[in-house]
């Protein structure tokens, strides 16, 4: 009776260790691309939300004649989406050079993104997409079992064709470094 019961207890700890694992892949950042709809070469479709300030944002009417990168971060506030956001900040400058519009897009209301925005002196848009329809329609994967709101960066052209698509949850200031090197081959 004991042995079956430690071949029990080892079956279900080697199934919460492969539950973990994959979990882990997907916290990580480690999710396959395959299931997003707005992929490389297509082009972006109609984006109007509202702004931090309330106001409508109509992406094309914003980015004639820009380049656009658009970030889809998962909460205003938290640890990594504030390190995200204060290096897309920091590194403004080198945005404008490049002609590039920088915008950010997640689920939380106006007011979080005004909050957001004010306490860490964000120099650019942050759009709400309340009930996540943009993410949506974009395709943007969810991490850890779906619980986790995916971070997916897009660098758009002129033209508003996806010129590349940088997909990692943990390597938050890699999307600045991946945006800006994409920008500066397109230039």
């Amino acid at each position: 009776m004991i042995k079956y019961k430690n071949y029990i207890i080892h079956n279900r700890m080697y199934l919460i260790v492969c539950l973990l694992l994959l979990g882990g892949c997907a916290l990580f950042g480690h999710s396959k691309d395959n299931n997003m709809k707005i992929k490389k070469g297509d082009t972006i479709p109609e984006i109007i939300l509202p702004d931090q300030n309330g106001n409508s944002f109509d992406l094309k009417k914003e980015a004639v004649g820009k380049n656009i990168v658009l970030f889809f971060y998962p909460k205003d506030d938290s640890p990594g989406c504030t390190k995200e956001a204060c290096s897309f900040r920091d590194q403004y400058a080198d945005f404008m050079k490049a002609n590039a519009l920088v915008i950010g897009i997640s689920g939380q209301s106006v007011k979080s993104h005004k909050k957001f925005t004010e306490k860490y002196h964000l120099t650019y848009t942050l759009l709400s997409d309340e009930g996540n329809k943009i993410r949506k329609m974009f395709g943007v994967p969810t991490n850890f079992f779906g619980l986790l709101p995916g971070r997916v960066t897009y660098i758009i052209d002129k033209n508003g064709k996806v010129r590349d698509i940088f997909n990692s949850q943990t390597q938050v200031q890699e999307h600045v470094k991946h945006a800006l090197s994409i920008l500066n081959q397109m230039n």
